[in-house]
């Protein structure tokens, strides 16, 4: 299912609205996305390498620390802003959409998730735990970002 621009919302298909997905789903994607992010976090560190002339960058570096931080949320804000689907949400079929609209969300949107997402981890993933008990099965990060998660139907 591919993001569609007309007057159809994402969230149905054949007139019945998409169920969310469950938490182990959630954790399933989360995993792949840490893979695929170290891969990218590998690459961009090695461009700071080239460019340092092979010395390394200081143990506990603020400045290389944002830039990782900026090059994760630039993998995810792209993914979501355009598809609605990282690499591990594809796979898992995962969909995240707006929740007013339900198309995929904005710039804005995708910063205040990465986030809240990221103080969702912090207090030992609560944040995602919610979702377990929230009658809508939204964690932290989407009611903060105005977003929620959608399980794709088989094709």
């Amino acid at each position: 299912m591919s993001i569609k621009r007309d007057n159809k919302p994402l969230s149905q298909s054949s007139n019945h609205v998409l169920p969310p997905p469950s938490i182990f789903r959630i954790f399933g994607a989360i995993l792949y996305d840490i893979i695929a992010l170290g891969a990218i976090w590998f690459f961009a560190a090695l461009i700071v390498l080239v460019f340092r002339q092979g010395e390394t960058v200081a143990s506990g570096s603020i400045v290389f620390s944002l830039y990782l931080g900026v090059v994760a949320y630039a993998y995810f804000g792209f993914c979501w802003t355009r598809s609605g689907q990282t690499l591990g949400m594809k796979c898992w079929k995962i969909r995240l959409v707006d929740s007013k609209t339900d198309r995929a969300i904005g710039w804005a949107s995708a910063a205040t998730r990465c986030a809240a997402a990221m103080v969702s981890l912090g207090v030992l993933g609560l944040g995602f735990f919610w979702a377990i008990f929230d009658h809508n099965s939204r964690t932290w990060h989407d009611r903060l970002s105005g977003s929620h998660l959608l399980r794709e139907p088989a094709p």
